[in-house]
């Protein structure tokens, strides 16, 4: 059993190494005595303080899920791996998954409905090093996939998650004991002891078949799943009072009194903002329901065009994409970014400097923040969205290229109208306000070719 052997805990002359050996849950015990019975005697029952953080950090959950950038409407799904070759991150498996999975992660999922993050063994970067892991991930993270933090952040991240797709390592019986729904895409049962409770999980979780569509996995996964109990019980005997029990433990061996104060344990830290920046070209398909109402589904270099393809379709593209040459096809090129950035100018002097450049384009949109950005379309019409729900408004700005090529004309002196944009489930109101003055004077600014052109649908 890894860590509980005899030449693990023992010294050379068959005594134990340590003083006190601390365990989370009697059954740890029993296992310890089948495996090293002179061992027993040191065994402590004191809780788990990894998870105990856990438990109490699960009010926060809607916080850290907005630290990843995740939006009304959203599913976090969590991708994880433990440093055994037979991992998901590993390579000497029956087969190897990871190569399939990535990109479909963020090309089958749709962009504005799954915020797709990752959490790595520490020792996988320690292993192959930051440089190697980030060069692995590169095209998976201009599509949109977040790297968490493997010691600070992963908990938040396992708290903020709706489902975790990972394999036999401790996130994933972390996961499941916090009720979350778990997807096993590796399961080596030879990598665990038969009688733990891991091995157990394993046995029993939901396995992900690569070589199938991901989504519908992923709902069946959601609208069947039931909390397992034996995780929750077995992960610690003595919730909530890990920090108690091992102050208690520690003075005990130092041997001196220990303080009245309660022992409390550090409180997770709330995570830095990191939004989904994705470079990656955004195959968007929108389609106008009777009410008005635009319904955009936006996917990152889908490998195949979309089952539900349908509508009108265009490409949007960061200007920071990897391959420049792509502009030259887009039809509504994105920037992020602060409105007074001095690189730029200014969001208007941008988008008309992006419009003469990619004579393909329809529209140039500067986004300044989770609700707002600046559009301009060739046709001459320039106007700043507003939405009232945080999200990604280059979203909106593809509802809008749709609506000028459905719907009536947005202009002066009509200043503002409300778009209905629908993402997955979710639906947000943007109010477009029209900048007037720029509507009078749009001919001799951007206006070279006339009023634009139709989207291109399917592409």
């Amino acid at each position: 059993m890894f860590g509980l052997g005899p030449e693990w805990i023992l010294t050379a002359e068959g005594t134990p190494i340590a003083d006190a050996m601390v365990f989370s849950h009697p059954e740890q015990i029993d296992r310890l005595a089948k495996s090293c019975p002179e061992a027993v005697p040191t065994a402590e029952l004191a809780g788990d303080p990894c998870f105990d953080r856990i438990l109490a950090a699960r009010q926060h959950r809607d916080r850290y899920r907005r630290a990843l950038g995740v939006h009304p409407g959203q599913r976090l799904v969590l991708l994880n791996s433990t440093w055994n070759p037979t991992s998901l991150f590993g390579d000497s498996g029956p087969e190897d998954v990871l190569p399939l999975l990535l990109p479909r992660l963020t090309s089958e999922l749709p962009a504005d409905e799954y915020r797709v993050a990752a959490v790595l063994h520490p020792n996988i970067w320690h292993g192959h090093g930051p440089g190697q892991i980030r060069l692995w991930l590169d095209k998976a993270r201009r599509a949109g996939l977040a790297l968490v933090d493997p010691l600070e952040g992963w908990r938040q991240a396992l708290i903020a998650a709706d489902v975790v797709l990972g394999d036999f390592g401790s996130v994933s019986y972390y996961a499941a004991a916090c009720g979350t729904p778990v997807l096993l895409g590796a399961a080596d049962p030879e990598a665990l002891g038969t009688e733990s409770p891991v091995a157990a999980f394993v046995r029993s979780a939901p396995r992900l078949d690569p070589y199938r569509a991901l989504p519908p996995q992923l709902d069946k996964l959601l609208s069947e799943h039931r909390p397992l109990d034996g995780p929750t019980e077995l992960t610690s005997s003595a919730p909530g009072r890990s920090a108690a029990l091992l102050r208690s433990l520690f003075y005990r061996l130092i041997g001196i009194t220990e303080p009245t104060a309660p022992a409390v344990l550090d409180p997770l830290p709330l995570p830095p903002y990191e939004p989904p920046l994705r470079t990656a070209p955004l195959l968007v398909l929108t389609r106008t329901a009777a009410d008005g109402t635009i319904a955009v589904r936006r996917f990152a270099e889908p490998r195949y065009e979309p089952d539900e393809a349908g509508g009108e379709g265009h490409l949007a593209v960061h200007e920071d994409t990897l391959d420049p040459g792509v502009l030259e096809s887009a039809d509504v090129i994105l920037r992020y970014g602060e409105p007074d950035d001095p690189r730029f100018g200014s969001p208007r002097e941008w988008a008309a400097e992006v419009l003469d450049r990619y004579r393909s384009a329809s529209l140039a949109a500067y986004i300044t923040g989770p609700r707002e950005c600046e559009v301009l379309h060739r046709g001459g019409l320039r106007c700043r969205l507003t939405s009232d729900t945080a999200g990604d408004p280059a979203v909106h700005a593809s509802a809008l290229l749709a609506r000028l090529h459905t719907g009536p004309a947005i202009t002066a002196p009509a200043p503002t109208t409300t778009l209905t944009v629908g993402t997955g489930t979710h639906l947000a109101r943007v109010r477009v306000t029209v900048d007037r003055e720029a509507d009078r004077v749009a001919d001799r600014e951007v206006d070279r070719e006339g009023t634009g052109r139709a989207a291109r649908p399917g592409r």
